[in-house]
């Protein structure tokens, strides 16, 4: 598709730019990466790439999660930095004998610029504004779990009109802006998808959240989005729905384990699966999420 050919294009061409030395006496190389990002991830966004493991409570799911965002570079007054994003969301079966067919999958690849600014004034509880801007593509995939062995076909959903599987791939551009000092922060974000499959889906998504220290190296995070409804009778998207996911967690530094914590989810809303990404789902989680 010409979308994916051109970002896959454009993710080359800021990559070889950021490789370039400059000349200061020696070459210096500006590329510089690092997982310390200048715009910190979002401790209850689904969609934030980070490693998770999170067995879903009453049901035989587990949510695994395996990515990062990484800065090329950071200039030298550490306000401005561009980098990269990678994600992979699955969807796995808890089945016996420590077997884990994975029921649904999605790929994020995409490139991004983050600032922030000190805000001097006393009339606010905060002391920094920061933003993260991305442009990514996303695609989603059933697999083995998702498939019957015994009659050699994909499974079919009831609520799903269509063929099983579809082609889905979205690509789109986010913006989150943010307030924040050391033990909380509040954000609001905008995204905009500019190619869709399916098509009719509409292409305006809004996000909010907030996120607070609490005693015992314990935090409360919840992030709240408007996400478009899918009606598989009209083939395409009808109003919005929120979609809540509520965290209550733990970080470790305390005894050792730095830049680990464990975590508790409630999430309800739309799917964030996008073999799903027409079905509401309610749930909850609890696992372990590791900060690169």
């Amino acid at each position: 598709m010409k979308s994916t050919r051109y970002l896959c294009r454009a993710l080359f061409i800021i990559t070889a730019v950021l490789l370039i030395p400059v000349k200061k006496g020696a070459a210096e190389p500006i590329l510089n990466p690092t997982t310390k990002t200048l715009f910190k991830p979002l401790l209850a966004d689904p969609s934030e790439p980070k490693i998770a493991v999170m067995p879903w409570l009453g049901d035989r799911y587990l949510q695994l999660d395996i990515g990062a965002s990484a800065d090329l570079y950071q200039s030298k007054n550490k306000k401005f930095a561009a980098g990269v994003d990678f994600a992979t969301y699955s969807l796995l079966q808890r089945g016996d004998n420590f077997k884990f067919p994975v029921d649904a999958i999605d790929y994020l690849f995409g490139v991004n610029a983050s600032w922030k600014k000190p805000i001097s004034n006393d009339a606010l509880p905060f002391d920094e504004f920061s933003g993260k801007v991305r442009i990514s593509h996303i695609s989603a995939h059933f697999e083995d779990g998702h498939y019957d062995a015994d009659t050699h076909q994909w499974i079919q959903q009831s609520d799903w009109l269509g063929t099983i599987p579809f082609t889905y791939s979205r690509e789109f551009v986010n913006l989150v802006v943010a307030l924040s000092s050391p033990n909380h922060r509040i954000y609001a974000g905008y995204q905009y998808l500019y190619h869709t499959l399916p098509d009719g889906i509409n292409p305006h998504s809004f996000q909010a959240g907030v996120e607070l220290s609490t005693p015992g190296n314990t935090y409360l995070a919840a992030d709240f989005k408007l996400l478009p409804i899918w009606q598989p009778s009209l083939e395409e998207t009808k109003g919005h729905r929120g979609t809540w996911n509520v965290q209550a967690g733990r970080r470790l530094d305390d005894i050792g384990l730095k830049n680990v914590r464990v975590a508790c989810n409630y999430f309800s809303g739309m799917s964030r699966q996008g073999m799903y990404f027409y079905r509401p789902e309610s749930f909850s989680t609890i696992g372990v999420i590791v900060d690169l």
